[in-house]
């Protein structure tokens, strides 16, 4: 199963706020059978205890520590927001990477999707992707990398 897949990412998405927009990512996650449906409870509890909002516009929304049995297999899921949603403090967030890693995959894959997303360039090619294949072309090639 492959970690990013067009299933995975929602293009345009409106929520009405973040835990909504925590919730569409964490369903994608559950709808590929990465994670049981308890996992979107544990990364909304996760962000009542630490924010995942990374700056830039990205937040990357991901379980407790203690979650892990929850979750099937590593994969990621994209939102684009089409105008933002705010994540506290006036930080507003347009894009939404939800995790959920198996094993010791957590922080590679953080580590990865903060560098792709703390490029602007990216940032902008991300926000205006029309597609979910184009959205996972920006992804995969900074992965590569």
């Amino acid at each position: 199963m492959s970690i990013l897949s067009v299933n995975k990412v929602k293009l345009n998405a409106k929520p009405a706020n973040k835990t909504e927009a925590i919730r569409m990512a964490g369903q994608l996650l559950v709808d590929a059978g990465h994670a049981s449906a308890g996992y979107i409870d544990k990364m909304l509890e996760r962000e009542e205890t630490l924010s995942t909002y990374m700056g830039n516009g990205l937040a990357i929304p991901h379980g407790t520590a203690d979650s892990k049995s929850l979750i099937v297999s590593t994969g990621l899921s994209i939102v684009q927001l089409a105008e933002g949603v705010d994540f506290g403090d006036g930080e507003k967030a347009t894009l939404i990477i939800g995790i959920a890693a198996a094993g010791n995959d957590h922080l590679e894959i953080l580590t990865n999707v903060a560098m792709i997303c703390s490029e602007d360039e990216n940032m902008e090619q991300i926000m205006n992707a029309k597609t979910p294949e184009d959205m996972i072309k920006i992804f995969e090639s900074g992965m590569e990398a």
